[in-house]
């Protein structure tokens, strides 16, 4: 290979680096500045009126075209996620667009909708799966998962860590299969590893265990309590 073209390769890997450092920075700068806002959720509340069309206006999303519930999830996820939905490190067109800068003008609307969001109150889903490998996803969840995601599944609103008790079933496993791809990039690299991990029948489980758990006063009539004992298929 010719000097030249080592050079050349050279100068477009440096220059690759300094864009992925530079989105970096903004993506830290932009979360950073959201979080000293004083958020105000009545604004929030007409800013997810455009959400709502996805999302529902209960936010409890749709779960047969793959839209997650996002009712109740804890504040600091839902800004960290539309931060990175909005510098792409985290892809789907419909939330690329809907936290663009023109859905979303800037650090204040980010923390507003987001608060709005989080005192929405959390819901059951309709969609729990097929009920196999229930036992195995409960076992596997309570020794891999639960330190993070919490015991009950509710997730630590300080460490950025979500609620997934209550999600859809559809999208929990789709969820997991695309960080095991790598098609999720803001997914730290202990997490991917993880899950790479589970076999495909602890997935299931896994997904199925917690889209039954709903752990607020008006518990759905499949929900699991924690710790609980789960009839299923194996």
């Amino acid at each position: 290979m010719s000097t030249s073209r080592v050079l050349a390769i050279i100068g477009i890997s440096v220059a690759l680096a300094m864009i992925a450092a530079s989105t970096a920075a903004a993506l830290a700068n932009e979360f950073r500045q959201a979080r000293r806002l004083k958020a105000n959720p009545e604004h929030g509340r007409t800013l997810f009126i455009a959400c709502a069309t996805c999302h529902g206006a209960d936010g409890g999303g749709r779960a047969k075209d793959g839209i997650p519930s996002i009712a109740g999830q804890h504040y600091q996820f839902v800004l960290e996620q539309l931060v990175d939905f909005r510098e792409t490190e985290r892809v789907d067109l419909r939330m690329n667009a809907a936290a663009s800068p023109h859905g979303l003008k800037g650090p204040q609307d980010l923390a507003d909708v987001a608060a709005y969001v989080s005192d929405l109150q959390p819901l059951p889903t309709g969609d729990t799966g097929p009920g196999q490998f229930l036992v195995v996803g409960q076992n596997v969840y309570a020794r891999a998962c639960s330190h993070c995601h919490g015991v009950a599944g509710d997730g630590n609103g300080k460490l950025r860590y979500p609620r997934l008790a209550g999600q859809h079933f559809g999208y929990l496993k789709h969820q997991m299969q695309i960080m095991v791809a790598g098609d999720r990039p803001n997914v730290s690299w202990d997490h991917m590893k993880l899950l790479e991990s589970l076999t495909p029948e602890e997935m299931t489980g896994i997904a199925g265990y917690l889209a039954r758990l709903h752990n607020v006063s008006h518990a759905s009539a499949d929900a699991i309590t924690p710790g609980s004992s789960v009839t299923a298929t194996h």
